[in-house]
């Protein structure tokens, strides 16, 4: 099972049988078989890619559906098998191929749990400080679509829902605590809090109310009061409830328990448990080990840079009094929420208009930028991906909440990274590559998918950003906090760091304050190996551009080399590495015919 993606990319450079084979209709018949068995089994999944006839269900993880599931990934991997990889078309081998290595690894996962009722798909921790059934619910009503009274109608059903949801993660965390799957206390402290919200006698408080605040034109007005009625009355009776009963059994049952001890490591065959992770995480086979090296000279390197730059601006101080001066001088901060949304679209313009000579082809999804609506707090700027059939754009959604804690000096990275050529242009990429499965436009991996938008901040040097020294330094900054990641994770899951050694290393490093610092390391202890896919995916991409330059010379073009690297959809890092090396053969070959020069 270990080397299952080193098998993947393997399989896609092995020789095709004589001729050019077919699309193989029997393999596409199981990829579309799949993608819809997926799509039952975790309806919130088709909510985000605005695929309708889902949007009033919920996900059933009871012990019962979490077992069938198991069964279900190693019959399919069996029944891929059976397809010769020798006999199918570039793009069937790689199809079968991915989903093969993805299946694999979740078996792998799977089997680490045995029978207790936990997955790859179901955590064995669906509560921790980075969110919970509460999150997962706000995020999947703000990408329902409501537009008429069957849309409402659904939603109230999926509300029903919500207690069979909640009660099955506490029966799920009780199985937890009978067998050692259990969080560390001390990254769970705030946890509790989280759901004071949607636990409280104001239903009309919580962001799941907010779609009966304003009805659109095509429901009926004769059917808006009892829609509002039932929402509110489901709100009262059902979901608070559920929410405040799970909150008490965090509170006097769950959190005392909680594991004295950090790494995943200390887990129930945590060694074995983590290093699958990484291999998922990361889709290569690096080993924590390296991970560790390759961060720390990062972080080196990093500083050095950012050394660089702060002394460029004529600073004279410390590192540490530098960060001091960029987090409370009045220069670097906006004091109204519509001015640091101004500057954000001021920068996407910029981007768009240097897009053209980085890519050959770009996609036409747009997006948008809005603001992060006050429930939100202090949560990151992120990006919301777009309907899978263009019927919904993407959105970049900008934190203007405590615009004290937001400094402008990071926010050329943040929109490059989370628009584009990053997030949006990626995924709105993806999601158009029609001759690919349904599995291929809507799926991902956090290596590539993260890797290629922390590749894309990269990219702003190229396109013009980062000439102010205060953003350069934002743009290292950034980078600086994805290798710092790389030696936490590493050493809290298998060095046996502790949480204030780790939040003092990335402070120290990476110059994040206190606060931010603190709830990243609960992240990673929380997640782990989740982190460690920003900055191996970065690296594994520029490595490849500087191979694909150093074979092609002066017929080396970037924009066909973004488009090879986006053109197949998210792909393990080691298959694409295959497939970047079939591209710069290609390129190779094209350039030699006759006539060209």
């Amino acid at each position: 099972m270990r080397a299952a993606l080193a098998l993947a990319a393997l399989a896609c450079s092995t020789p095709l049988l004589a001729g050019a084979p077919a699309r193989d209709a029997s393999l596409h018949a199981l990829f579309e078989r799949e993608f819809r068995y997926g799509l039952n089994e975790v309806p919130e999944r088709a909510t985000f890619l605005g695929i309708e006839g889902f949007d009033d269900r919920l996900s059933d993880r009871s012990p019962e559906s979490v077992a069938r599931r198991k069964a279900h990934t190693l019959a399919v991997i069996a029944e891929l098998q059976r397809f010769d990889p020798r006999k199918l078309s570039t793009q069937d081998r790689i199809s079968r191929d991915v989903m093969l290595a993805n299946l694999r690894l979740d078996a792998e996962e799977d089997a680490i749990y045995g029978d207790l009722p936990f997955s790859s798909g179901h955590s064995w921790s669906p509560v921790s400080s980075t969110g919970g059934p509460h999150s997962f619910l706000v995020a999947v009503v703000k990408a329902t679509r409501f537009r008429t009274t069957r849309d409402y109608d659904n939603y109230l059903a999926r509300l029903a829902a919500v207690p069979r949801a909640i009660d099955q993660a506490i029966a799920a965390m009780r199985a937890g605590m009978a067998s050692g799957w259990m969080p560390p206390a001390e990254a769970m402290a705030r946890t509790p809090a989280m759901f004071d919200l949607f636990a409280a006698d104001d239903v009309k408080a919580t962001p799941l109310w907010r779609p009966f605040e304003q009805f659109p034109r095509e429901v009926p007005e004769a059917d808006r009061a009892r829609l509002a009625q039932a929402g509110e009355r489901a709100l009262a009776g059902q979901v608070h409830p559920a929410f405040a009963r799970l909150q008490r059994f965090l509170v006097s049952e769950y959190l005392p328990v909680a594991r004295k001890s950090l790494g995943a490591s200390t887990l129930p065959d945590g060694a074995k448990y983590y290093a699958v992770r990484v291999r998922k995480m990361t889709t290569t086979e690096m080993t924590a080990e390296e991970i560790h090296r390759l961060g720390l000279a990062e972080v080196a390197r990093i500083r050095a840079e950012m050394g660089a730059v702060i002394a460029s601006t004529g600073h004279k101080g410390s590192f540490a009094e530098f960060v001091q001066f960029v987090n409370s001088d009045p220069r670097f901060f906006f004091s109204k929420p519509e001015e640091r949304l101004a500057a954000y679209r001021d920068i996407a313009k910029r981007a768009d208009a240097e897009l053209p000579k980085l890519f050959a082809e770009l996609p036409r999804t747009p997006y948008g930028i809005r603001a992060m609506e006050a429930y939100e707090g202090d949560n990151a700027d992120n990006y919301s991906r777009p309907a899978i059939d263009g019927s919904r754009a993407g959105f970049f959604n900008a934190n203007v909440n405590n615009l004290k804690d937001r400094p402008s000096y990071e926010m050329e990275a943040v929109l490059l990274h989370e628009t584009v050529p990053g997030h949006h242009l990626q995924i709105a990429r993806q999601q158009e590559l029609s001759g690919l499965p349904l599995f291929r436009r809507s799926g991902g991996y956090v290596a590539y998918s993260e890797g290629w938008g922390l590749y894309a901040e990269s990219l702003g040097y190229e396109m013009g950003f980062y000439k102010d020294p205060y953003m350069r330094f934002g743009a290292l900054w950034a980078e600086a906090m994805r290798a710092c990641r790389l030696v936490i994770d590493t050493g809290i899951h298998t060095k046996g760091w502790g949480r204030e050694q780790s939040i003092r290393y990335m402070m120290d490093n990476a110059g994040l304050k206190l606060g931010f610092a603190t709830a990243e390391i609960d992240r990673y202890i929380n997640t782990p190996a989740q982190a460690l896919g920003y900055k191996i995916g970065e690296l594994r991409i520029k490595a490849m551009r500087a191979k694909a330059r150093a074979a092609l010379g002066e017929r080396f073009d970037v924009r066909r080399f973004h488009n090879a690297v986006l053109d197949d959809g998210p792909l393990p890092l080691t298959v694409l590495e295959s497939r970047i090396d079939e591209w710069i053969r290609e390129q190779g070959r094209a350039a030699a015919r006759p006539g060209r020069r």
